[in-house]
């Protein structure tokens, strides 16, 4: 698993660099760098580069990034649009138009409750996740049944970890 970890950094980071200067010059030194997956081992192993992207994209807009130290405000929007972009095309490469879909609804719904203030977003993180593809955040928004539906489909102890790892990045 550390191997295929290293592998999804290792992909992200090149892209970003291949892609533009200035994400380049946003990427942090190798040994600055956390390589901790938070969400991602709730999905398929397919899935978990497209969710990594999409959750460092998150991370730059309102937590701590993993990979990148963006600068200024102008940089953190448009690297974070960037990540989310292409965690979402690779989501699709995977063949999941539904969660493509599902990661649509997450980024929209916690772009909402950031902006209401509410740091409550970890369970409809999970549940996406978890639930990838079967459009649970068009069932329910409510955060206890999100996390119960989470619970149930990975695990208790799985969702556990990935919650106090999300909380460590944006508390």
């Amino acid at each position: 698993m550390r191997r295929y970890a290293a592998r999804v950094w290792e992909t992200i980071a090149a892209a970003a660099t291949g892609q533009s200067a200035l994400w380049e010059s946003c990427l942090r030194a190798e040994g600055e760098r956390d390589a901790a997956a938070v969400f991602s081992t709730l999905a398929p192993p397919e899935h978990r580069l497209g969710l990594e992207t999409i959750y460092e994209g998150y991370l730059v807009h309102y937590g701590r990034p993993r990979l990148f130290a963006p600068g200024d405000r102008d940089t953190v929007l448009l690297l974070g649009d960037y990540l989310y972009a292409q965690g979402l095309v690779r989501l699709s490469a995977a063949g999941s138009v539904e969660a493509v879909a599902d990661m649509g609804e997450l980024i929209s719904l916690c772009a909402q409750l950031r902006a209401e203030s509410s740091p409550d977003d970890g369970p409809p993180w999970a549940a996406s996740v978890a639930l990838l593809g079967r459009g649970v955040l068009k069932e329910t928004e409510d955060g206890k049944e999100l996390l119960a539906r989470a619970r149930d489909a990975a695990g208790d102890e799985a969702v556990e970890r990935s919650l106090a790892a999300h909380a460590r990045r944006v508390g």
